[in-house]
Parts: structure tokens; sequence; C-alpha cells
């Protein structure tokens, strides 16, 4: 492929063998649509719980005499609901339709995929009520028990074959960058999900080494497996909904590489009971990752070329676009606030939450809503039901987002320096931040309400799909001659 290539392949002299596009939406609707379904319940879920979490630091006595409902028990069950219900499973869903779509050919066992589903969210509830029950690890992102994890492992695995097996069916010989990162995503998560799980829970190393690990893992899960599939999508619904070419193929895998080797090493905060060269290595590795996002902003500059405006009107690409930015700009202040000063003024503040947040909500989140909203219609041959729903949606999560992240980010500057200033009292350093705090969690309202309208309109549109469905085939079975008046 050239280095303009663009973001639908094109179509070989021999292609005539490529299955339509109607066909591979069709062999992707039901794994995919329940993936998403899911997803979105799993994101309200995490949502309530979130601000649950939120209205603790400056109420207290909220929920306290529920054991199953403190902040220990709250907090990581929604870390876990957002990351493992809500990301990774809509994350499988547009790599899947993505796979299926780039390789031209049909979904090869789309009910294979559908059980390893169905497996993923049985996992997920047994996780949540352990969690609750007070049966964590204790590591972050990691919490649900040992016997969890192998659940999600065979879920994820199944849901892999599904897709790896389309990928190699496909009949489309050409790869296109977006191909690239789903392969290397679809192995790597297995790979750094089973060695922290036997590091930590099975055969767990000794003293600091567990934290080690354990960043190695968030960084591994969070910097490259959502990083490839976010990308993966940037790459292909930008281009396609602009209807520009991706300006530069090797750009693109200069992105793919630098992040590949300098992405997973970037966590290990300079206060870390470690040999020093530890925390200064991982210094360098999360400044190196600027790399990959210079070439990822050049390219998305340049292929978008001034058609910014063409955003407003259409809800995926400004939800994408919104989501490139935020990945850019949070991999941006992770590399600035990785060096030596920095980190000694923000690493026990409210600023580490709110790039978090900026990451998880802004980059991932955004990315997701965005996917959604153009993969679905085209599942259904239906838009979504309610257009005010879908504005809610997009309006509440911009607006969570920004009420989220700037507050804790402004708060956790105050508080960092507040904490350096050796004449001033511990408890004095966190009375100024709690009206940043404040607002954050007006941000987790709106988040709860965006996360609402997405579940609501999804349901919605399920509903009247099969009512459209049924309903004809109900007539048809008890009175065949009305089929074409209820048509």
């Amino acid at each position: 492929m050239s280095a303009n290539s663009s973001s639908s392949p094109a179509v070989p002299a021999g292609a005539s063998l490529s299955v339509p596009p109607e066909e591979i939406d069709a062999s992707c609707r039901v794994p995919v649509l329940f993936l998403f379904v899911c997803a979105a319940f799993w994101l309200v879920f995490a949502s309530l719980l979130s601000l649950a979490a939120s209205l603790k630091f400056h109420m207290p006595a909220f929920l306290a005499d529920c054991p199953w409902l403190t902040y220990g028990r709250v907090q990581p069950a929604a870390a876990n609901a957002l990351v493992y219900g809500f990301a990774i499973q809509a994350s499988l869903g547009v790599a899947l339709w993505l796979v299926a779509r780039l390789g031209r050919t049909a979904l090869i066992l789309p009910g294979l995929a559908t059980i390893g589903a169905v497996i993923w969210n049985a996992g997920m509830k047994l996780g949540m009520l352990a969690i609750f029950a007070g049966d964590s690890t204790g590591f972050e992102l990691l919490e649900m028990p040992g016997y969890v994890s192998p659940i999600l492992f065979v879920a994820y695995a199944v849901i892999g074959v599904s897709a790896l097996l389309t990928f190699i069916q496909r009949r489309e010989p050409g790869l296109y960058v977006s191909q690239w990162f789903l392969l290397a995503a679809l192995f790597w998560f297995p790979w750094i999900y089973s060695t922290a799980n036997m590091l930590l829970v099975f055969v767990p190393v000794r003293g600091v080494m567990q934290a080690v690990v354990n960043w190695w893992f968030v960084g591994n899960l969070t910097n490259i497996w959502f990083g490839f599939i976010g990308l993966a999508a940037i790459f292909y619904f930008i281009p396609r909904l602009t209807g520009r070419p991706l300006h530069s193929r090797y750009q693109a895998m200069f992105a793919f590489w630098t992040l590949a080797l300098f992405g997973s090493w970037g966590n290990v905060p300079h206060s870390a009971p470690l040999p020093s060269w530890l925390p200064g290595l991982s210094t360098v590795f999360a400044v190196f990752t600027l790399l990959p996002l210079v070439a990822v902003g050049l390219n998305l500059w340049h292929t978008l070329g001034g058609r910014l405006a063409a955003a407003k009107g259409e809800v995926s690409l400004r939800l994408l676009v919104i989501s490139a930015a935020a990945y850019l700009v949070a991999g941006a202040l992770s590399a600035v606030s990785s060096l030596d000063k920095v980190n000694e003024l923000l690493c026990f503040t409210f600023f580490v939450p709110a790039l978090k947040q900026l990451f998880l909500y802004g980059f991932v989140g955004l990315g997701l809503f965005g996917a959604i909203y153009h993969i679905v219609p085209q599942l259904t041959s239906s838009g979504f039901p309610s257009p005010r729903l879908v504005k809610l949606n997009v309006v509440c999560a911009i607006v969570g987002l920004v009420l989220c992240v700037f507050p804790l980010a402004i708060g956790g500057v105050v508080q960092g320096i507040a904490l350096n200033d050796a004449n001033v009292p511990f408890m004095d350093t966190l009375k100024p931040a709690l009206m940043f705090f404040r607002l954050s969690t007006l941000g987790d309202l709106a988040l709860l309400l965006a996360s609402g309208a997405l579940l609501i309109n999804l349901f919605w549109l399920l509903t009247r799909c099969c009512r459209a469905c049924c309903v004809p085939a109900l007539v048809a079975a008890v009175k065949p001659e009305a089929v074409g008046a209820v048509r």
C-alpha cells in the first residue's frame, strides 16, 4: 500500500470475491450488538459507583453503615466496571467489526464470539460480587480475585479466536494500518493479563516487586492495549468520515512501533521505594512516548486538512476528533508529570486521577461512543430512535469530562504546592482542594446522565428492531394472509 493509503483500502482487480458490506454487518450483528449493550450497562453501573465514591470524599456518612459500600470497595468496583465491563467489551465489539470490514469478509464463527461475550459478563458479575464482599486482591485494575481471572481469560480467548480467524480468512490481501494495531492488541492483552495474574495472584513475587509488576500491567493495559484499539479506530473512522485518505502510512507505523517499545514502562513514580535507576528509566520511557504522540498528531492534522468544521455536523466524527485530542493531551501531560520535579509536586494529589479520567473517559470513552454511533446504524440498518438522547449523551459526556478533569487538575496543582510547603499542616492542604473535588462530583453526575442516555437509546433501538423482525414472523405463523397488511 502507498504512503497515502485511504481508510478503505482500494479494491484490487480480483476482489470480486469480497463479501458485500451488508453481509459483513449481518454476520457481526449479534455479537457486536451484545457487546455494545452489555458495555453500556456496565458503564451506567460504573458511573453510579464513581458518583458514590466521589460523594464519600465530602460526605463521609454517605452509605457508611453498609460494609459492602465502603469507599475501599466502591472505588475499585467502579474502576473495574469501567475498564473491564465497558471499555474492554466495547473495544472488542469495535475490533470485531473493523477486522471484518477491513478484511472484506464476514465474521467467522459469530456464535463463538457471542458465547465468549456471555462468559465475559458472567465473569464480570462474579468479580463485582467478590469485590463488594471484600475478596479483592488489592492490586490496581486487578482487584478481581484469582478464581475470576481464568473466566475472563477464556472469554477473551474465545472472542479472539473469532477475530483471528476472520483476519486469516480476509478477502483483502493488503493490510491497512488499523489492522496492525488490532492484530497486536489481540495478542497483547492475554499476554499481560496472564503474566500479571501469575506474578501477583497465583505465584506472587515478593515485596516491592509486586508494585513494579502492577505498574507494568497498568501501563501496558492503558497505554498500549487501549492505545492500539483507540488508534485503530481513529485511523479508520476519521479518514472515512471526512472522505480523505490517511495522510501517511509510515507515520502511523512509526507511532505503532514507538508506542509498543516505550509505552509500558512509564508508570513508576519517583517516590517508589526502588533503586533510583528504575524510576529514572521509567521517566526516559515516558518522555519517549512523545514520539508516537507527535506522529499521531501530525498524521491526523494533515488528514483532516482544515476540515474540522465538518466535525460539527457529524456526531461520530466530532467525538473521535475530541478523543484524539484527549489522547494527545493526556500523553503529553503524562510525559511531563513523569519528570522528577513535576512528579514530586503532583504524585500524591488530585492531578493523578484527573489524568486517568482524561485518558479513560476522554480518549477511550468518547472514542468508543463515536465508533458505536457509526457502527450500530450499520448493523441495524436504522438510525438511533432519539436524536435528543444522542445529543444528551454527547453534551453530558463532554461537560462531565471537563468538570472532572479541569477541577481535579487545578486542585491537584494547588494541593501539591501546599503539600510541599513544610509550614502548612497536612489537614490544611486538603481544604483548598475540596472545592475542586466538589466540582468534579458534578462531572461524575453528568457522566452518569451521558451513560444512561446511551443505554436507553441502545435498548430503544434494539426493541424497535426486534419488533420489526418478530411481529411479521408471528403474524405469518398465526395468519399468513395478514403478512402483507402488517408490512
